[in-house]
């Protein structure tokens, strides 16, 4: 038995699209922790591998390398699945395919490799739904870093399956072994509303925000009244999406785009529209790649800070400059940010003239205008 093909994927991944940086790699070692636990079942013929949110085709090209013939994958990130496809390629591993979480396990499939959300809701759907289609023999192995765990999982996955063992640290990474899946009731969205603007708030499991308005999102609607007048408006990384919900509520006539890197969230603003009785499109993307040139009035973006665990300024400069493209000129990309992170000047090159709406001790608001 020899580590080398699996050492040669590793190290041959990248994150593209993702934030590419020194000091951010496509692997840690709660991946490697998880494809060395499953090795002996790979080396033992597994036909079928299902593998949950791999962040860029570390455990499925792994899985490969490995001996497994054949991943299914679910991944909610859009730039997720894109990596994983691009790495897929370089390596010349394309025995995979990608499911909805719903048909992601099969009757065939005994092992299943997770990569475990920080979000306790978010890991007790994934949980319900894979004990809902799995063999009573399955194992779901579940790993992270351990900064990135909490003894809450383990009882958050006792709810839809009989045993949950814990593994000794290792590399700073843990692994949940989890048997005996029970057929328990799916999870449902979270139903919220924020009386004090008329919404109601509709959020899957997971969604940045959940069922209530963040201080950023209360921050940029705070400053609404302000917002200019707009044929085309779009609500970038929209999370549930309140902020297109208001956008269609004061132009009922304009078109509103909603979007984000997660399907999850798309769907959130699906249903936050319906909820509130307002017709947006809502587009799953990696920032804006589907928009053309030149075509939104508006913009409005309350940006993510982090890259996976990471604080990371990457994604909201890359968020930036795509609006910068996708603005008419004239047009106003309106964001809320961290005070600490001062990114008016990166907003000023990547967009136009900017001015401070407000601030505070946390959140600054800001109105940028396209040259």
């Amino acid at each position: 038995m020899t580590d080398a093909p699996l050492n040669r994927v590793l190290e041959s991944l990248r994150r593209r699209p993702d934030i590419e940086s020194p000091e951010l790699r496509a692997w840690d070692a709660a991946d490697r922790y998880l494809l060395d636990t499953a090795e002996p079942w790979l080396r033992d013929g597994l036909h079928e591998l299902v593998v949950i949110d791999d962040t860029h085709g570390a455990l499925s090209l792994g899985a490969l390398s490995l001996g497994a013939e054949h991943v299914r994958v679910h991944q909610d990130s859009l730039v997720a699945r894109r990596a994983l496809d691009a790495n897929a390629l370089d390596a010349s591993l394309t025995a995979i395919t990608h499911h909805e979480l719903a048909d992601v396990v099969t009757e065939g499939a005994r092992l299943i490799l997770l990569r475990l959300p920080r979000s306790l809701d978010r890991l007790d759907a994934i949980a319900r739904e894979v004990a809902r289609s799995a063999h009573p023999e399955a194992v779901l192995l579940a790993g992270n870093m351990i900064k990135h765990m909490t003894p809450t999982q383990n009882d958050v996955l006792r709810r839809s399956w009989e045993r949950v063992d814990v593994s000794l640290a290792r590399q700073k990474a843990r692994l949940l072994t989890a048997r005996g899946p029970r057929q328990v009731a799916l999870a449902e969205p979270a139903l919220g509303e924020a009386p004090q603007f008329g919404l109601r708030i509709v959020a899957h499991a997971g969604v940045f925000g959940g069922a209530s308005l963040d201080i950023g999102t209360r921050a940029l609607l705070d400053a609404s009244d302000q917002w200019p007048d707009y044929e085309t408006a779009i609500d970038l990384a929209c999370g549930t999406g309140v902020l297109a919900v208001v956008l269609a509520r004061r132009a009922p006539a304009a078109t509103v785009i909603a979007t984000d890197v997660s399907a999850l969230a798309v769907d959130s603003a699906r249903l936050t529209a319906e909820a509130n009785g307002v017709l947006i499109d809502t587009v799953q993307d990696d920032g804006l790649s589907h928009q053309p040139d030149r075509i939104a009035d508006l913009i409005v973006l309350n940006p993510p800070f982090h890259v996976g665990a990471a604080v990371h300024t990457g994604v909201a400069l890359r968020l930036f400059a795509e609006a910068g493209r996708v603005l008419r000129p004239g047009g106003q990309l309106w964001s809320v940010w961290n005070s600490h992170l001062r990114y008016a000047p990166a907003l000023e090159r990547a967009v136009g003239p900017t001015r401070q709406v407000s601030r505070g001790p946390t959140f600054t608001v800001t109105a940028s205008r396209r040259r």
